[in-house]
């Protein structure tokens, strides 16, 4: 009786956060193309104003890398009405806050204000929009900044290009072979011109969603709307390209010199499909399974048991054309990154011929249904999904139920989608050892 209350007692629980988190909202589309999606949430006297544009580091020119993420910082700068410098300045002033992010598909500008403010948010990106001052101060000074972030980041810092030898090896012809923040070298030989040019393809009202989410009056929101973003001219009609990958028949070795690290990573990584699939959601779980915590599979074996090394992880990263499964390691002398990797092989080979155990497919079930909900716990994280749903997914809707995939997986998917794609002739092995080289900018 005492269980069957218990049970009871969980499942009203788990009931009321479901119902909790369900988020509502309203979409449209704009004359021009632009997507608006709204969420009203009065819990908060806050308000988010973002943008996500369908531009990443996959569509630029090879000989022009890290134009995506440059704009990332240079849509600061300034526009026709906001002076260079007064951005942040304005932002602040008005007790908010703002930020821009970029990754291999998107790039995403957005500010957080009290919500008596919501008129100025969307002033301005409008301006970002419609009015960016783009000239060579603001590209020079960028540059600058740009460089910095790299060697900060990236070059000076231990283990800081894992992902771009795994990527460079992964890819032979996709764009995502190289890294967002690309080369200093391309940047450099870019004219003006050509910053110019990016900027009127890409950062269109019909290559981008607005949401708007937090404390709103829905009416006079639209009016805003309308009022600042409604007569932006509708950009070039846009065809994306589609880069196709031969698969990997062979095992891919590699080795990358840092001179900043003295202990050896073993990184081997597969290529993985994109996350709009259901195989991504399940190899989702699998690399939970493995690597998740201390009570992780790998983490529990080689760390804890037997000691043969000082750090282990997986982490699956699913873009929106592929997407990457890297396990990592730095072994603890004397033993070796050959004897990690055996050991790590040994887990994969259990999970493609046995079923993992009910009590770790319900722990598996559990964590997921906790990281949803932690998703969608704040009006930023709200207005992100939505912007990501719609732009990458197609699917708004999936921000109240990407969870009932998660649950319809089961454990005999978990055991076929592990032998479909983790197999030591459709991965990389990557050496990633020190060097007394200089680190190149």
């Amino acid at each position: 009786m005492k269980k069957t209350i218990m049970a009871l007692s969980a499942s009203l629980l788990l009931g009321g956060i479901a119902s909790a988190q369900k988020v509502d909202f309203e979409e449209y589309t704009l004359n021009n193309g632009l997507h608006v999606i709204l969420h009203n949430d009065s819990s908060a006297p806050v308000v988010v104003t973002s943008v996500m544009y369908h531009v990443g580091a996959k569509d630029e020119n090879p000989e022009r890398t890290g134009f995506a993420h440059f704009f990332e910082h240079l849509l600061f700068e300034g526009t026709q009405n906001i002076k260079r410098g007064e951005w942040m300045k304005i932002v602040t002033a008005n007790g908010g806050v703002n930020n821009a992010n970029t990754t291999d598909d998107r790039t995403y500008y957005y500010e957080v204000f009290p919500s008596n403010n919501l008129e100025l948010g969307l002033w301005m990106e409008s301006e970002r929009m419609l009015h960016p001052i783009i000239n060579q101060i603001g590209v020079d000074t960028q540059n600058e900044v740009v460089k910095e972030e790299k060697r900060t980041n990236f070059d000076n810092r231990p283990y800081g290009n894992i992902l771009m030898a795994v990527k460079e090896n992964l890819f032979k012809n996709h764009p995502y072979r190289w890294n967002t923040i690309g080369s200093m070298k391309d940047l450099d030989a870019a004219t003006l011109e050509e910053f110019q040019a990016f900027n009127k393809k890409f950062y269109t009202p019909n290559n981008a969603v607005l949401v708007v989410a937090g404390q709103i009056d829905v009416a006079q929101t639209k009016e805003w709307i309308q009022k600042y973003f409604g007569s932006i001219p509708k950009g070039e009609i846009l065809k994306k390209q589609v880069f196709a990958e031969e698969p990997i028949t062979k095992t891919i070795k590699a080795t990358y010199q840092d001179p900043n690290i003295q202990i050896p990573m073993l990184v081997t990584a597969y290529r993985t499909p994109s996350m709009k699939t259901r195989d991504a959601k399940v190899l989702d779980l699998i690399s939970s399974y493995l690597s998740d915590g201390k009570s992780s599979k790998l983490y529990k074996k080689i760390v804890d048991q037997k000691k043969i090394a000082l750090q282990i992880g997986a982490v699956g990263l699913s873009e929106e054309d592929y997407g990457m499964y890297i396990i990592y390691g730095l072994p603890m002398t004397p033993a070796t990154s050959a004897d990690l990797l055996k050991e790590i092989d040994e887990e994969v080979v259990k999970i493609q011929t046995n079923l993992i155990s009910e009590k770790d497919f319900q722990k598996l079930q559990n964590t997921f249904e906790n990281q949803f909900v932690n998703a969608n716990a704040n009006v930023e994280g709200i207005a992100e999904n939505l912007a990501t749903y719609h732009l990458l997914y197609g699917d708004v809707k999936l921000i109240n139920n990407q969870i009932d995939l998660y649950h319809s997986i089961t454990r005999e998917e978990i055991r076929e989608v592990a032998k479909k794609y983790l197999n030591p002739n459709q991965r990389l092995i990557l050496d990633y050892v020190p060097s007394t080289e200089q680190a190149q900018n």
